[in-house]
């Protein structure tokens, strides 16, 4: 397992271990900018190949014990575990994560593959009730291929909860990680899984842009697709899905608020604050955008939160206490900035950030920014928040509701039975009361409403079952029934 440890990883990369026909990704690391790998890039061709040879496997795999593929999940979490260093590498190097980043990535790994590990072990069907001599019963059985469609900001986390729970309940696996994050969104997870002892064939990881992606969604092997990404690009595979009767779990953005009343304690939210705003340099679909201040505390808060941004390091994310790494490239770098100076010109206040060093986006904050400033009223993806007043309950609901999104809320509030009432008038999906709203627990439902999703739900084993199996209905009888034909 020397493949995993650090700089060795490399080797084993560009070696060719993934013989593709669509020629090489060139891996930067987005601190330096410097290659630091070479992929193989997938096309058409690679993904027919993989198409079949995943039929093919499959259905074998479906029939082992479920004890069998129970042990490759629990045996691919302590792989997670043992080599975390590793791991942890090329998150730093290759997307720009932080120590803490990257541990947190490793550690819903683990989670995630003991969690699914649990799955082949539910019940899977139930017995129905019937008016006649028979056995009435469904069963849940494997759709078959599922594609996995995963994002640079989380590579690892946000690939394998679709594929370790995908795998532990009988289907073979097609993963399409994001180009600029294909090591540790995908060689990683399937080098860990081979050594788990996941029969070949299974799981293949595909790199490649946009048009592979559509071709994954469109191809009649591959039954179902676990989306996580931008709302734009959810809304076209959803629309091709629909086209060919295809599944589709979207997990798409968010522009997430927080609601921070008059009696909150300011001293013991702000570091809740803070992480919640700036963690992954703002990249991350429940990273909280909006922040809606009672008017009483309004000047307490922003003020404190400017000078926590401030003193907030950036830089290379190798050197230690380092808070914010680098953002993933020039692109996404330009658009934050071009969010941030709009803001500006259309009357918001900046307290502290708004400049850049090559991809390093000092954390900011914007005051005096509500309704009509472009920050707020978009999903930056970056470490921007803006702060805007409200005088009462019912204007704060008005302002969290007032958005296309529906992903995560956030509430600070000493009266627990307000923040509850709170919470269940604003339509999202997760609600979190005196905490901030990065929070993703592999036994627990995520997802979102709105355009943050079609209400698919990573996490809860109902969830997984519902997403990666079908239900048929059987019945048995002792004997033929008599009709009256």
């Amino acid at each position: 397992m020397s493949f995993l440890d650090g700089e060795r990883w490399n080797e084993s990369v560009t070696s060719g271990w993934f013989p593709l026909s669509g020629g090489v990704i060139s891996v930067t690391e987005p601190a330096t900018g410097r290659q630091i790998t070479s992929l193989g890039r997938a096309d058409f061709g690679d993904l027919e190949r993989s198409v079949a040879q995943a039929r093919e496997a499959q259905a074998a795999w479906a029939a082992r014990p479920f004890t069998e593929r129970a042990a490759v999940l629990r045996r691919a979490a302590d792989l997670w575990t043992q080599h975390s260093e590793g791991v942890q590498y090329w998150l730093i190097h290759e997307a720009g994560s932080v120590r803490l980043k990257a541990e947190y990535e490793v550690h819903g790994a683990v989670h995630e593959c003991l969690e699914a590990a649990a799955l082949p072990s539910h019940t899977l069907g139930e017995v129905l009730p019937s008016d006649s001599a028979q056995l009435s019963m469904t069963v849940r059985t494997p759709v078959g291929v599922v594609g996995v469609i995963s994002p640079f900001n989380l590579p690892l986390l946000l690939a394998i909860r679709s594929v370790a729970p995908a795998l532990a309940l009988g289907n073979a696996v097609i993963l399409k990680p994001d180009p600029r994050t294909s090591v540790s969104g995908g060689v990683m997870i399937a080098r860990v899984f081979e050594a788990a002892g996941l029969p070949a064939g299974l799981l293949h990881v595909l790199p490649g842009d946009g048009d592979l992606g559509s071709a994954m969604v469109t191809h009649p092997g591959i039954r179902a697709i676990s989306f996580t990404g931008s709302t734009q690009a959810g809304r076209a595979v959803g629309e091709l899905a629909a086209r060919h009767f295809t599944r589709a779990h979207l997990e798409l953005g968010g522009n997430n608020a927080l609601i921070v009343l008059g009696d909150a304690d300011l001293d013991q939210a702000m570091s809740a604050v803070a992480f919640g705003s700036f963690f992954n340099q703002g990249q991350g679909c429940v990273i909280i955008g909006r922040h809606l201040v009672h008017e009483s505390i309004y000047d307490a808060y922003v003020y404190k939160l400017a000078d926590l941004a401030s003193a907030l390091v950036v830089g290379n994310p190798e050197s230690e206490g380092v808070a914010l790494g680098p953002i993933i490239d020039a692109r996404q770098r330009d658009r934050i900035h071009s969010l941030v100076t709009d803001s500006v010109a259309a009357g918001a206040r900046l307290l502290t950030g708004g400049t850049y060093d090559g991809l390093f986006y000092q954390p900011t904050v914007l005051a005096e920014a509500g309704p009509g400033i472009p920050a707020y009223d978009n999903e930056v993806f970056g470490p921007v928040v803006c702060v805007t007043p409200f005088s009462t309950l019912d204007q704060a609901v008005e302002l969290a509701s007032d958005t296309q999104y529906g992903l995560a809320l956030g509430i600070f509030t000493a009266d627990i039975a307000t923040g509850l009432s709170l919470a269940e008038r604003i339509p999202t999906g997760m609600a979190h009361i005196n905490d901030q709203t990065l929070k993703d627990d592999p036994h627990a439902p995520f997802g979102g409403m709105g355009e943050s999703g079609n209400s698919t739900r990573f996490g809860s084993p109902a969830a997984n079952i519902e997403a990666y199996t079908d239900t048929r209905w059987i019945t048995v009888h002792a004997q033929v029934p008599t009709y009256p034909f």
